[in-house]
């Protein structure tokens, strides 16, 4: 389904537009994930490269944009490709979402100058942060290149990162790591919160190259009425 849908989205209309819209969208809140995380994790400052919030602005303004032009393109041809106008706006949503978390994990670094160590699970915390940023890579491959195989394998492989993030999450909470001071449990705590709910994110976008619309954000092994990144 998704090459016949990818195949209308370049035809030069305004849902051709929207599409590629979507695509800059995501190199956009990359590059926020990245500087934010170096912000947080490897930086005693909190200095940043790029404006993460004009580039929060950048986002919206473009959702907007998408939303508009998928309209518009609509009430031009019809009914006739109602299920790719769809696909693309549920995408567009999970983008924007990501763009919000990312925001939030700049605020954690700017309320945390010194640079943020994982304690016991600096390892784990590393390991989830490079299969973010390798899916923040592929998935706008996957999506512009119709890709479906490396997002099926993409789901596969990282089907573990949410479980991780939830169990540190709350081993923060619960002060499994003794070693650390208060104000870093917190941060941690809420930083593995958001890195989960960015990878949700990045997978509903993955599925959405995989799955016909109505299984978007959800992978094939799972109870159909649970949501992945609830």
């Amino acid at each position: 389904m998704w090459k016949e849908l990818f195949n209308i989205f370049k035809t030069g209309s305004l849902l051709d537009e929207a599409f590629k819209r979507s695509y800059e969208m995501l190199n956009i809140t990359r590059d926020m994930f990245l500087e934010s995380k170096k912000s947080l994790r490897e930086k005693d400052v909190n200095q940043i490269e790029i404006d993460i919030y004009d580039k929060d602005i950048e986002v919206n303004k473009y959702e907007r944009e998408v939303r508009r032009n998928v309209f518009n393109h609509l009430t031009v041809s019809g009914c006739e490709e109602i299920y790719s106008s769809l696909v693309l706006i549920s995408i567009i949503i999970d983008i924007e979402r990501i763009g919000d978390y990312t925001k939030n994990v700049l605020e954690l670094a700017v309320n945390h100058p010194p640079k943020l160590n994982g304690g016991v699970f600096e390892d784990d915390l590393q390991k989830v942060e490079a299969a973010l940023e390798d899916t923040f890579n592929r998935v706008p491959e996957q999506f512009e290149n119709s890709d479906v195989q490396d997002a099926k394998n993409l789901l596969k492989e990282y089907r573990w990162v949410n479980q991780i993030c939830t169990q540190h999450a709350n081993d923060y909470v619960k002060e499994v790591d003794k070693s650390i001071s208060s104000s870093d449990a917190v941060a941690l705590a809420l930083y593995f919160r958001y890195l989960k709910r960015i990878n949700s994110h990045l997978r509903n976008i993955a599925t959405s190259v995989v799955n016909p619309f109505d299984q978007i954000g959800f992978t094939h092994k799972m109870n159909k009425k649970k949501k992945e990144n609830n």
